[in-house]
């Protein structure tokens, strides 16, 4: 069994959901998933990571950018970095916007930077959807490989797309493969 920690802010709710699909995937595939919001963190929170095998990465993408506040969770683990403690995890990361391009991909850029500056290993998206793959309408919408790429629905009771739910789980899927495959 794999042990994941999946570190997250959301403004709104978004990225929670997203975390909690991801999460619920993880536990189908066998891994123990602990969601951490990065804006309450506890000694418990902090451990959980050293603990983890890998440690997912979400916050939404405001302003072209990560959200300050998971921005501010990053630079609080610059001891861990000095001593290079989360180096050969595995990351991922994660992001959602309003627009479907929204600049997602510069948020993901960022969190992919800081897993690389700690040393850790990084897991893309492996979703094929439409047009190539017509059987997979909605899955992987905005064509992101570096991470999973939501974007935000007027529906606020769904909060994203059902087809970026999908692809949520599914990379929660890859992820345990993953874990399964490089954890000790």
């Amino acid at each position: 069994m794999g042990n994941v920690a999946i570190t997250y802010f959301s403004g709104r709710g978004h990225t929670r959901k997203l975390a909690d699909k991801i999460a619920v995937a993880l536990g189908q595939e066998g891994c123990a998933a602990r969601l951490i919001d990065v804006t309450d963190l506890s000694q418990t929170d902090w451990q959980a990571m050293e603990a983890a095998d890998a440690i997912l990465l979400g916050a939404p993408t405001y302003m072209g950018s990560i959200a300050a506040e998971y921005k501010s969770f990053m630079d609080a683990t610059s001891d861990i970095w000095s001593e290079q403690l989360w180096a050969d995890k595995l990351a991922a990361g994660f992001t959602v916007a309003t627009f479907p391009g929204g600049d997602k991909l510069s948020s993901l850029m960022q969190l992919n930077i800081f897993a690389m500056q700690h040393g850790m290993i990084w897991v893309g998206q492996d979703q094929i959807g439409a047009p190539v793959n017509a059987d997979a309408e909605g899955i992987n919408a905005s064509g992101t490989w570096l991470g999973l790429a939501a974007t935000t629905v007027r529906d606020k009771t769904l909060m994203v797309s059902q087809g970026d739910l999908e692809t949520a789980h599914r990379f929660g899927q890859r992820i345990a493969r993953a874990v399964r495959r490089w954890s000790i």
